[in-house]
């Protein structure tokens, strides 16, 4: 069996693409399979960027394929923000919840039609020898004025999918990952791994 391993300390995230994977007959490994291994600052202007840093770092480190992602929320009234700094948008190291109230706070008083947002996603992956390959994938919708949810991580609470009318907390989350950017991004991935089994 090949084996793939995903360049994240994310466990949510890994479950997720794990799942998304799952059929496919490849050993996915995740970065606690190699505690040794630190992963690069993240200081690209772009996903597609960083997520390309990530996946060939790993690939150097371990001589195998390496998926990696970097995605985020990108909010039309802010400018675009967090994008790049969804993760660490309150601060260095700050909590989901930390993320969300700054996001919440920054938009109070905004109407429905003022709080419109995109989920973005960039997936890398890198081979040894070759050049490493980036898909993407975006999810629209809009931002709710409070969390809704218990489901998901990240922004999920905040995030309203337009057509369930629905957060992406709200969701069941085989129902959430054909929709969403990781999902839409990743099943683009998965046709490149292909080849690998």
């Amino acid at each position: 069996m090949k084996k793939l391993v995903l360049a994240t300390n994310n466990l949510n995230k890994a479950v997720e693409i794990k799942e998304l994977l799952e059929d496919l007959d490849i050993a996915v490994l995740t970065l606690q399979d190699y505690p040794g291994i630190k992963m690069p600052e993240e200081d690209r202007p772009d996903f597609a960027g960083n997520a390309i840093k990530k996946a060939e770092a790993v690939s150097a480190a371990t001589g195998l394929p390496v998926m990696a992602d970097d995605s985020g929320l990108e909010v039309d009234a802010l400018g675009g923000r967090p994008g790049v700094y969804s993760a660490r948008y309150a601060g260095e190291g700050s909590s989901d919840r930390a993320n969300n109230e700054l996001l919440l706070e920054e938009l109070a008083g905004l109407p429905p039609e003022k709080r419109t947002a995109r989920f973005r996603c960039a997936v890398a992956v890198a081979f040894p020898g070759k050049q490493t390959i980036v898909v993407e994938g975006t999810c629209p919708g809009r931002i709710a004025e409070k969390p809704l949810g218990e489901g998901g991580f990240g922004y999920d609470p905040v995030f309203i999918y337009e057509p369930e009318g629905l957060t992406f907390a709200q969701m069941p989350p085989g129902a959430k990952n054909r929709v969403s950017h990781r999902g839409k991004a990743l099943a683009k991935a998965r046709e490149l791994l292909k080849g690998l089994v």
